[in-house]
C-alpha cells in the first residue's frame, strides 16, 4: 500500500515538473490585460467600414464607445441594433473589429485569450489572425489563421481554422471542432489558445488540446508557406454573414463579446 502511494506521488510529481518545464519553454512577449480605463491604442487599432467583412456581415464596424470600450478590467466589443451611419451607409446593425496591426505582429508563437463570446443567431464572434505584408499575395494566398470562431446558433461548439492554398475563390481550408460536454461557450469565460510553431499548429479549448494541423499548402510557394510569415491577431463580433445566417426574433441586442485578456509567448530561446 505505501508503495503504492508513493509511485502515484512520484508520478503526479514527475507529471507537474513536465508541465512545468513546458510552461517555461515559452515566454511572455506582449500582453493586454485591460486593467485601464480606455483601449492602450498602441496595442490596438479600430477598424471602421462598412463593408459587411466581405462575407455578407449586416453590421457597420464602428469605433463609437458603445461598440468598443474597456470595462471593468476587460474589452467590450458590443453589438447593437441601431441603424448607424457612416459616410451615408445605413445599416440595422453597428458592431466593433480591433486589430494589433504593426503594434503587435509575430512570427511563430503561442496566442491565448481568455474570453466569453455571446450567444444568439447571427452572432458570430471571433478571434483570428491575418498576415502583416501579404507577401504571397491576396487572400488567402497568404493564408488566415482563426484561433476561434463562434456561430450562436450552435452555443456548445467553437472552430479553429486554416485557409490557405490559393486566391479566393480557388483557396482552400482546413477545420477543426471543439464541443462542450456541458453548458454553453455564452454562459461564463473560456480560455482560447493557439500554438503555432514551424510545420505545426495545436488548438486547445481551456487547456484541452483538440486539433493539430501539419498539413498545408500555397501555390505562391513551398510548405510551410503561407504560415511563415508574421502575422497579427484580430479579435471581432460579426452580426450575420455566410457562416452564422442573419438574426431572428429570438436575438435579443445588444450583445457583447467580452475579453478578460490577451497574451503572446514565443519560445524562450527566440
Amino acid at each position: 500500500m505505501h508503495k503504492t502511494i508513493f509511485v502515484l506521488v512520484c508520478g503526479i510529481l514527475l507529471s507537474s515538473f513536465v508541465s512545468l518545464q513546458a510552461d517555461e519553454q515559452w515566454k511572455l512577449v506582449w500582453a493586454d490585460e485591460f486593467d485601464e480605463k480606455q483601449l492602450d491604442y498602441s496595442r490596438w487599432g479600430i477598424e471602421v467600414n462598412a463593408f459587411g467583412g466581405g462575407n455578407q456581415e449586416l453590421q457597420l464596424y464602428t469605433d463609437r464607445p458603445e461598440n468598443i470600450r474597456v470595462e471593468g478590467g476587460r474589452l467590450i466589443i458590443e453589438a447593437r441594433k441601431d441603424r448607424p451611419n457612416i459616410q451615408g451607409t445605413l445599416r440595422d446593425y453597428s458592431s466593433g473589429r480591433l486589430r494589433t496591426k504593426h503594434r503587435g505582429d509575430w512570427k511563430y508563437g503561442r496566442f491565448e485569450i481568455r474570453a466569453k463570446v455571446p450567444g444568439g443567431r447571427g452572432m458570430w464572434p471571433a478571434i483570428w489572425m491575418l498576415p502583416t505584408d501579404e507577401k504571397y499575395g491576396d487572400w488567402a494566398l497568404s493564408g488566415e489563421i482563426d484561433i476561434m470562431e463562434f456561430d450562436g446558433a450552435k452555443p456548445n461548439h467553437v472552430l479553429g481554422t486554416l485557409h490557405f492554398g490559393d486566391q479566393w475563390p480557388n483557396n482552400r481550408q482546413s477545420s477543426g471542432e471543439y464541443i462542450l460536454k456541458e453548458g454553453n461557450f455564452s454562459d461564463g469565460f473560456h480560455t482560447f489558445v493557439l500554438e503555432w510553431e514551424r510545420g505545426e499548429m495545436r488548438w486547445y479549448v481551456d487547456g484541452k488540446h483538440y486539433q493539430t494541423k501539419t498539413n498545408w499548402d500555397s501555390k505562391a510557394a513551398p510548405f510551410p508557406a503561407p504560415f511563415d510569415q508574421r502575422f497579427h491577431l484580430l479579435l471581432n463580433l460579426s452580426v450575420g454573414g455566410r457562416l452564422v445566417g442573419a438574426p431572428d426574433a429570438t436575438t435579443v441586442f445588444p450583445r457583447r463579446f467580452e475579453i478578460d485578456y490577451v497574451r503572446v509567448y514565443q519560445r524562450a530561446s527566440k
